[in-house]
């Protein structure tokens, strides 16, 4: 019988991959990550993970299945390796994605080692993707999820097609209704639980706060720049603000102005009109090629820079060490550096990289 690690966070989405992977015929041991546990986190949002309350359904909802329950403590790994990148790339004046960097480190190379080295065949999450094997070449591929407004492929493109041979998906065919309602029915205490969608160390979205409290990281106040370069008021921390962002300003103007750049040397933010954001060439780095091998020359692409983006045609050229130039057809609003950029060619994950220098910016 072939053994499955199922990566429990507590949601409904991983209790009903352990309920699947079961009912195929694997014999099944579920397991969470415990990765960030402060103080009086017990039960104190229900939008973000992690928490006691997580693990205590994650523990529940294994002892209904019948399976085994492991928990793991991978605090000190999840700080040195999300929480101080995160810091890291907020110090530099750009936007990280701290679940693409727990993906990478933790859940897809700790865990999936850890997996392999106790002897399972797989590891399974509650992600919505879909893994597929190129039937000429034989090299594992990454697709979109049926559920097109589930798809979660945007942060899986960090994946190996060595590492999609030993990763399942099981809701990768499924909407998010089909899974609540399989919960349901098999009366999974998580069935009706509420998606975490905050960033858990920071449940609160406050940014700037947790920078100071846990980087001791006070950034010196510093001017408000027009596009001309002209001083139009002050802001309280360059941290504290991202690209595209509209809210919180406090410079008064005849028109919405929204934050275009940042430079953290000068400490300064320039504001402009929306129509500032929009560019269309960018550069990306640390590119990782996984459903197909890296091009030798330029390809057309479909592509996106934020999570719940809409994709667009761009063309594609591979440079050295890793990294990629890619011009969109259309501007693109508020690309922005730190995040990712992910190619696809229909439903199939071409592969992704880190934002870094944006060009052409009108």
């Amino acid at each position: 019988m072939k053994r499955a690690m199922i990566a429990m966070s507590g949601g409904v989405d991983s209790s009903v991959a352990a309920l699947l992977m079961q009912q195929a015929g694997y014999d099944c041991t579920g397991v969470t990550m415990r990765l960030y546990r402060p103080p009086g986190m017990e039960r104190t949002s229900q939008k973000s993970c992690c928490s006691n309350a997580d693990e205590d359904d994650a523990v529940y909802v294994c002892w209904q299945l019948g399976i085994p329950f492991e928990s793991l403590c991978c605090t000190k790994e999840f700080e040195k390796t999300v929480i101080q990148h995160f810091i890291r790339e907020y110090e530099a004046g750009r936007t990280p994605n701290p679940c693409i960097v727990c993906n990478r480190c933790l859940k897809f190379d700790l865990l999936l080692s850890l997996a392999l080295e106790k002897g399972f065949d797989y590891l399974v999450t509650g992600h919505y993707a879909r893994i597929t094997q190129d039937r000429d070449t034989g090299r594992w591929q990454l697709r979109k999820a049926v559920d097109g407004s589930k798809d979660q492929s945007y942060v899986l493109y960090m994946l190996s097609h060595k590492q999609l041979a030993h990763l399942r998906f099981p809701l990768g065919e499924l909407s998010k209704t089909d899974a609540r309602v399989i919960a349901e029915k098999a009366g999974l205490v998580t069935a009706s639980k509420h998606e975490s969608q905050d960033i858990c160390f920071i449940p609160d979205g406050d940014y700037g706060t947790f920078l100071e409290r846990w980087a001791g990281l006070r950034e010196p106040e510093g001017e408000i720049l027009d596009l001309e370069g002209r001083v139009i008021g002050r802001h309280h921390g360059a941290v504290r603000y991202t690209i595209g962002q509209r809210r919180g300003l406090g410079v008064a103007a005849k028109q919405p102005l929204y934050v275009v750049a940042k430079d953290m040397e000068k400490h300064s933010v320039t504001v402009g009109p929306e129509k500032a954001l929009y560019g269309r060439e960018l550069f990306a780095s640390a590119f990782n090629w996984l459903s197909i091998p890296e091009p030798e020359h330029p390809i057309r692409v479909t592509a996106r820079t934020r999570y719940r983006q809409r994709e667009d045609q761009a063309t594609v050229w591979p440079l050295a060490g890793s990294r990629v130039r890619l011009v969109f057809d259309q501007a693109q609003r508020a690309i922005t550096p730190g995040q990712a950029v992910v190619l696809y060619d229909g439903d199939l994950v071409l592969g992704g990289g880190t934002v870094g220098q944006v060009c052409s910016r009108q």
